[in-house]
């Protein structure tokens, strides 16, 4: 481990949470004075790219939850490390999203949940021809029921942080689908690019998380 990741390991959590504002103000800031892709037209209301700016905020926030459940209980470096990242990391993209609806003249929310990736490879499985309710979009998008959360915040040790690599490989797995459906249907170059970027992180966790289980025995 290097002395970063110890150091980091040993933050208390009021520090990963001062950390985590500042990052969405970071983000704000970097938002609002420079923009990739602000050459290009702003999207329509409806268009993927703000569904995905909606949809997305709303997805990072029970991930950022999760990880500030988990960081001041586990006693596994491994997770812990993971904790943070996730939670730093997607407070400062919700940030990102915000400011982007911000600067294309657009609110913070509208139309159903998942509606934008209609028509979609990544959104082909979930189509019944009605729009979803938001208990099966949630569903859908791979985020953990609020029973799923009392059980988390219960749970403790091993089994705690079990539950946590669970319930994050499937939330990382909903967001997935998500970015392929953006970067197949948008237009905006600093979407596609934060995208892409989210794709790879993501993918990496995941396989980090599916190694962490089977070091300390996970039923999958």
């Amino acid at each position: 481990m290097t002395d970063f990741q110890q150091r980091r390991n040993a933050l208390p959590w009021v520090a990963v949470a001062i950390i985590g504002i500042l990052a969405l103000g970071g983000a704000f800031l970097l938002g609002r004075f420079a923009v990739p892709g602000s050459d290009s037209p702003a999207p329509l209301s409806s268009s993927a790219d703000a569904g995905f700016a909606r949809d997305m905020q709303l997805h990072h926030a029970q991930a950022v939850e999760m990880a500030m459940d988990i960081y001041p209980r586990t006693t596994d470096p491994e997770v812990r490390a993971l904790a943070y990242d996730i939670a730093t990391g997607q407070s400062a993209q919700r940030g990102q999203m915000y400011q982007w609806l911000v600067d294309w003249g657009l609110p913070q929310a509208g139309g159903p949940i998942m509606a934008w990736m209609d028509g979609s490879n990544a959104h082909a499985g979930h189509g019944t021809g009605t729009a979803l309710t938001t208990e099966q979009a949630y569903a859908a998008m791979g985020m953990a029921s609020r029973a799923e959360l009392d059980a988390l915040r219960e749970a403790t040790g091993t089994t705690a942080d079990c539950q946590f690599l669970d319930l994050m490989t499937r939330h990382h797995q909903g967001a997935i689908e998500m970015v392929d459906a953006v970067l197949e249907l948008g237009a905006q170059p600093d979407v596609l690019h934060v995208a892409q970027s989210m794709s790879e992180t993501q993918n990496a966790e995941i396989d980090a998380m599916a190694s962490i289980q089977d070091r300390v025995g996970c039923s999958q």
